[in-house]
């Protein structure tokens, strides 16, 4: 399977590298690592065993890329206003689009642009920061669910899935895409924005009773919004709480990648994350009062960083 990696950041890094490990042709867009990778290749240090690919297909225009089987897509949501563009030379009649990026709305966009039927979306549970230039940083976790934007499971979504798989990254295909989004938010939701505000990493917000008790909270206003949503099945509230709390209790001073922007002065991925979720939720009549509170102060954060405050 020949696939475009749009959005080479720790995400698209490390699953291309492992998809390119298991015998697939891998083509990278790259920015900031293009002279890196281009002239000694791509590291992964791995918790599963370090790997180096001494070539790797680079390039610095979408357009050198050309038609691929499966377009990879690892952007931040902040640069969706880009991602068609940078897309769109890589989609033949036959391509597939996956995008593996973080929140609501973003096979909505492709799904306009490119049409419903081409666009795939998943969510990668994956524990991962770039490191030095040419380098990428596998610290836990890894596993991908995905599944076609139209809901309904595939025989191409499980053929991705199997291809994944093979290639070492843990792959399920699932019917109902939408509410595998949802069941990462649970995640996403608090330790992104926990952490981005206080500084502090997963471990030492699970180690303060009262932030523990706090993400907890805030988990199950986002189930409530979940299961308001129609999906096949209700995400039951209180055992799937607590397998995230205890997955996070393993994540060793893990940094979330919201936590890295804020430390690093980027933009925050506000509007996936939080804005949409909000939005769907209040139209089903659900409130998330501690969601909306952590939100305005994300948000507050982000005016001061643009007025210099």
């Amino acid at each position: 399977m020949l696939t475009g990696i749009i959005g080479a950041g720790a995400l698209g890094l490390y699953y291309g590298a492992l998809l390119q490990r298991g015998g697939n042709r891998v083509k990278f867009l790259l920015r900031r690592d293009y002279q890196a990778i281009t002239e000694h290749g791509l590291t992964v240090k791995s918790i599963n065993g370090d790997f180096h690919l001494s070539k790797v297909e680079g390039f610095a225009d979408p357009a050198a890329i050309g038609p691929v089987d499966l377009v990879l897509i690892g952007l931040k949501t902040i640069a969706n206003d880009r991602m068609v563009g940078l897309a769109a030379p890589l989609v033949g009649p036959d391509t597939a689009i996956l995008t593996l990026q973080n929140g609501l709305g973003n096979e909505e966009i492709l799904a306009e642009a490119f049409g419903a039927d081409k666009v795939l979306g998943g969510v990668a549970f994956l524990c991962s920061n770039r490191g030095e230039p040419g380098t990428v940083h596998h610290l836990g976790q890894g596993k991908v669910a995905l599944g076609e934007f139209t809901r309904g499971l595939s025989p191409r979504a499980e053929r991705i899935a199997s291809v994944f798989s093979a290639a070492g990254i843990p792959c399920l295909a699932v019917a109902d895409l939408a509410k595998a989004r949802w069941e990462k938010l649970v995640w996403n939701i608090p330790f992104n924005g926990l952490s981005a505000l206080t500084g502090c990493d997963v471990t030492e917000l699970l180690s303060h009773p009262p932030t523990r008790t706090l993400a907890a909270d805030l988990m199950a206003e986002v189930i409530a919004a979940a299961n308001a949503q129609d999906p096949t099945a209700p995400i039951d509230a209180d055992p799937f709480t607590r397998a995230m709390i205890e997955a996070t209790d393993a994540m060793d001073h893990y940094r979330p990648s919201m936590m890295i922007d804020r430390q690093e002065g980027r933009p925050l991925e506000l509007e996936a994350i939080y804005g949409i979720p909000i939005k769907l939720g209040k139209e089903k009549g659900v409130s998330l009062p501690r969601v909306e509170m952590l939100h305005a102060l994300l948000g507050m954060g982000e005016s001061l960083k643009e007025t210099g405050s």
